[in-house]
């Protein structure tokens, strides 16, 4: 069985919901690797590279888990610049963020996002939202049968 490796990157300032979100990560049974950011500017750092151009990310199977409130920049400015970059801007990008109001959903659809989930995360929502991205064949290692 062959299937593209996907990234994990989770930009959430808080340590509790951070391992709250992982824990349900495992618990759907996706198994990637999740690479956590507390803050915007490091995870923008990692995302776009040194030269801030996002090109050493360019082919790599992405998905992008985005608080909207950080301590830095808001989630909202990370979306902007995702969907704004020629690398980074097919790396689908789902929203997880304890607003729930609808302006500011509506604003994150029209920017891009692919999901918006309000905190605290249901495990089987976010498998639900995986499968609805069509990453859930390729984040989750299917056993062949035979």
């Amino acid at each position: 069985m062959t299937t593209q490796h996907v990234t994990i990157i989770m930009i959430e300032d808080d340590k509790g919901h951070a391992r709250l979100i992982e824990k349900n990560i495992r618990r759907a049974g996706v198994q990637n690797e999740i690479v956590p950011f507390g803050d915007g500017t490091s995870a923008c750092r990692y995302l776009f590279g040194a030269d801030g151009s996002g090109a050493s990310h360019a082919g790599r199977a992405l998905l992008i888990l985005l608080d909207l409130n950080l301590p830095d920049m808001t989630g909202v400015d990370i979306l902007r610049r995702l969907k704004a970059n020629e690398y980074l801007k097919r790396a689908p990008v789902v929203i997880l963020t304890t607003t729930d109001d609808r302006q500011e959903i509506q604003r994150c659809y029209d920017l891009g996002c692919n999901v918006y989930i309000t905190k605290p995360v249901d495990y089987e929502n976010f498998a639900h939202s995986i499968r609805q991205l069509g990453l859930f064949f390729s984040v989750i290692q299917v056993p062949e049968n035979g």
